[in-house]
């Protein structure tokens, strides 16, 4: 989508729709006034007629009226006049307006958000949420259906926001690092979204060498096949892809778009193509939901594209550990000992709790990097969902500084996360009596001790984690991924990269 930012008076914009708000009560703003000067008075009369309520959610699109040049008209709910949104009113209020436009025949669109105010938020702010939204809205995963759908309506792919001359340097970028961050993630949605028969760790690896010809000067590609990283002594990671006939991938994207020596962020990804519980084999409700496993690494994957996309003057890793966990006779046994590529024991008491076993191997090999920083996102555990539910991933780490610059990106892109602890008392839960940890704590607080247990990996370095399980994908009619958080690590090196 392309998005435009002009100064015009809405009255005189010739587009396809023009979309104003309305508030409750039949207000309209100054803006909505103009309007309805150039439209001889009708727009306040169909207003009070009381089909748009003014409410947030709230949608009506009329036809071209009076000397306003706009093809359509259409009008949102914004709340009472003079009264600031919430941030969730805001996205309740833009998603319908999207959702709606999407329904037309259109080819451009033209937005007025002057009038448009967020409890502590900038107008730029909210600019940015509708850009990002209105991408967003129009992605589509139908590519594995032999029937396309039919439809004689186009969507439009030019959005143009009507704002002062004096904010237009600000939006223009706002506006470029969103059509960015849309089409990374759309990349990570389609990913999540290809079946488990598809999306294997050897297709991972061959859309990473696809991604590095985008830009082969800045962007290298290494993918460590089973023997390697056996060489390596990557005995955690191995643990878990013996048990499928496709084999495990550590795959590894390096961009560099820094200065030579500066030290780069590294994104380390959970890319579990297909989730079984190995050996610990799930239940069969919903098993389907666990190509959604790599979510992870799709975030790597769609964050990678967006900063190349952006050409962003920063050195980024992304680490990729890509792997089956099926039940065969190769597979680990729960009370199997296996030794990490940092030379610490694991005893396997249950093979479910499969992602922490690849990526402590991959979070070891990110040492070699002397990292500035290392994020790794995985979709970890279900007791994060029962914590966080589908709203906020949970984050760890072990450097307030990290912390503190992931919280400040997680706020700028609404791509919410939670502050969890990381505590050494919950430590203990991970004691082993044959090898020097478990890889499960025990029932309480599973989303805490898989983080105590990638701790014992990254203490070399300034590390987070992001548990993603809840967030990653929707559940029901609008069962999909949803390519969180790329939008957040976006933000995240775009804030470094300054």
């Amino acid at each position: 989508m392309e998005f435009l930012i002009k100064n015009t008076q809405p009255a005189t914009i010739s587009t396809d729709c023009l979309v104003i708000p309305v508030f409750e009560n039949s207000k309209l703003s100054d803006t909505g006034k103009a309007l309805d000067d150039a439209a001889k008075g009708q727009l306040i009369s169909i207003i009070k007629q009381g089909d748009i309520a003014g409410k947030p959610g709230d949608t009506l699109v009329l036809s071209q009226l009076g000397e306003i040049k706009a093809k359509r008209i259409m009008l949102f709910g914004a709340g009472e006049l003079n009264k600031k949104l919430s941030e969730d009113d805001l996205i309740k209020s833009f998603s319908a307006v999207f959702s709606t436009l999407n329904k037309l025949n259109l080819k451009q669109v033209a937005i007025a958000l002057a009038d448009i105010h967020v409890a502590g938020r900038e107008k730029t702010w909210v600019v940015r949420i509708a850009a990002q939204l209105a991408g967003t809205s129009q992605y589509e995963f139908n590519q594995l259906k032999s029937t396309k759908p039919k439809t004689t309506k186009s969507k439009y792919k030019k959005l143009t926001f009507l704002a002062p001359e004096s904010t237009h340097k600000t939006l223009s970028q706002l506006t470029q690092e969103a059509a960015a961050t849309i089409k990374g993630i759309n990349v990570a949605r389609d990913l999540g979204n290809l079946p488990g028969n598809i999306c294997t760790p050897s297709y991972l690896a061959k859309q990473a060498r696809q991604l590095a010809k985008k830009d082969e000067a800045k962007l290298k590609v290494t993918v460590l096949d089973e023997k390697e990283m056996e060489e390596l002594g990557m005995g955690s990671f191995l643990s878990v892809s013996k048990g499928s006939k496709e084999t495990g991938k550590l795959i590894v994207m390096e961009y560099y778009g820094g200065k030579k020596g500066d030290k780069p962020h590294v994104l380390v990804g959970k890319g579990i193509t297909f989730d079984s519980g190995g050996i610990s084999i799930k239940p069969g409700q919903g098993m389907d939901e666990m190509k959604f496993d790599m979510c992870g690494a799709a975030s790597v994957f769609g964050a990678l594209n967006s900063i190349i996309e952006l050409k962003l003057p920063i050195n980024v890793v992304g680490i990729v550990a890509a792997a089956e966990n099926m039940p065969s006779g190769n597979a680990s046994k729960p009370g199997d000992i296996v030794t990490s590529m940092s030379g610490q024991t694991i005893e396997i008491l249950n093979t479910d709790a499969e992602g922490r076993l690849v990526l402590c191997d991959a979070l070891t090999y990110a040492e070699r990097y002397e990292p500035e920083s290392v994020v790794d996102i995985a979709t970890l555990t279900g007791a994060c969902v029962v914590a966080l539910g589908s709203h906020a991933s949970g984050m760890y780490s072990n450097n307030d500084k990290l912390a503190k610059a992931l919280q400040k990106a997680s706020d700028e892109s609404y791509d919410r996360i939670w502050h969890m602890p990381l505590w050494d008392a919950y430590q203990k839960q991970l004691d082993s009596n044959f090898a020097d940890m478990a890889n499960i704590g025990g029932p309480e607080a599973g989303s805490v001790t898989a983080a105590c247990f990638l701790a014992r990996y990254t203490k070399k370095y300034h590390w987070a984690h992001l548990d993603i399980a809840g967030t990653a994908w929707l559940k029901g009619d609008k069962k999909g991924a949803t390519g969180r958080p790329v939008s957040l690590l976006v933000q995240y090196l775009i804030n470094q990269s300054k």
